[in-house]
C-alpha cells in the first residue's frame, strides 16, 4: 500500500474541504493519489445524492444579494434535508457560494441556471455535491429569482432571522433622488411581504379565477337575503378580500394607518417625486 503522506491529506482537504479521515481513507483508496481521491470523494457525493433521491428537503437557507451599483438583485434558497445540516458551516459556506451564482447565471430564473454557473472556477453542481459529500444530506437548488432595474428605481430585501423565508421587490422611482429616499421602506416592505405573505402585487396580479371563487362563496353567505341588496354585499366582501391578499391596499406592518402603496408614496413625495412597486417575490423553505 502507498504511503498516505501527511502533505498529501493537506493538499487534498485543501482542494475537498472535507475532514482529515475522509481524505486520509480516500487517498487509501486510491494509492495515494490526490486527483483520483478527489473524484472519488465526489463520486461519494453524488452516491449520496442518488440514494436519498426521494428524500424531502424541507429545510435550508434563503439568501440574497444586491449589487454594489444598486442595479441587480437576486434571492434563492438552498436546501437541505435538517436544519443541522442547514446550519452547518459546510453547508453556510455553499449558501454563499450560491449567492454568488445567483448574480453570474445564464438565466434570471431557474435552478439549472444556478448549478451550471462557475463561482471561483467551479461549477456550482460541483460545490454542491461536495457538500452533499461532507454533511451527508440531500442538498438541492430551491427557488431562484434575479431582478435587473430597466430604469430609475431602487431594491428592498429582507431574510428573516431564521434564514428560511425572505423577499426581494424591485421599486420605480421617478429619480435617482427619490430613489435612494425610499429604500428604506422599500427594505421595510420586503420585511412586511415575509410577515403577510401577500398573494399578489395588486388586482390586476390576482387570478380572476380565485376572484370568482370568492364572489361565489361570498354570494353563499348571503343567500336568502333581498336580491336588491346581494350584489352590494357581495361586492363589499371582494372588495375587503383584495385588500386582504394585495400587497399594496394591506395595511402596512410598521405603520397601520396606511396602507403599504400609501407608505411609499408618501416616503417618495417627501422628497420630491412618486414611486412604485414594480414587482415582488416570497422565496420561503418548506
Amino acid at each position: 500500500m502507498a504511503e498516505i503522506t501527511a502533505s498529501a491529506v493537506a493538499t487534498l482537504r485543501k482542494m475537498s474541504g472535507q475532514g482529515m479521515m475522509d481524505c486520509k481513507n480516500a487517498l487509501a483508496e486510491t494509492g495515494g493519489d490526490v486527483d483520483k481521491a478527489m473524484e472519488l470523494l465526489r463520486k461519494k457525493g453524488l452516491a449520496t445524492l442518488a440514494k436519498r433521491a426521494g428524500r424531502a428537503t424541507s429545510e435550508g437557507r434563503v439568501v440574497y444579494k444586491i449589487s454594489d451599483d444598486g442595479k441587480t438583485a437576486a434571492i434563492g434558497s438552498l436546501c437541505s434535508e435538517t436544519d443541522f445540516v442547514a446550519k452547518s458551516e459546510d453547508f453556510v459556506a455553499a449558501s454563499k457560494a450560491m449567492a454568488e451564482a445567483m448574480f453570474a447565471a445564464s438565466a434570471d430564473s431557474g435552478a439549472q441556471a444556478i448549478l451550471d454557473t462557475v463561482v471561483n472556477g467551479r461549477k456550482f453542481s460541483d460545490i454542491l455535491t461536495d457538500t452533499v459529500s461532507k454533511t451527508g444530506e440531500k442538498c438541492e437548488v430551491g427557488d431562484f429569482v434575479r431582478y435587473k432595474l430597466s430604469g430609475t428605481g431602487t431594491f428592498g430585501a429582507y431574510v428573516h432571522f431564521n434564514s428560511k423565508v425572505g423577499a426581494l421587490l424591485e421599486v420605480e422611482a421617478s429619480s435617482d433622488a427619490v430613489a435612494k429616499a425610499v429604500k428604506q421602506v422599500a427594505d421595510e416592505i420586503a420585511m412586511h411581504i415575509t410577515a403577510i405573505n401577500p398573494m399578489g402585487l395588486d388586482k390586476s396580479a390576482i387570478d380572476p379565477a380565485v376572484i370568482e371563487k370568492e364572489r361565489a362563496i361570498a354570494a353563499e353567505q348571503v343567500k336568502g337575503k333581498p336580491a336588491n341588496i346581494i350584489d352590494k354585499i357581495v361586492d363589499g366582501k371582494i372588495a375587503k378580500f383584495l385588500k386582504d391578499v394585495c400587497l399594496v391596499e394591506q395595511s402596512f406592518v410598521k405603520d397601520d394607518s396606511v396602507t403599504v402603496g400609501q407608505a411609499l408614496a408618501n416616503a417618495a413625495k417627501a422628497a420630491g417625486g412618486q414611486a412604485k412597486i414594480k414587482r415582488f417575490v416570497r422565496v420561503e423553505i418548506g
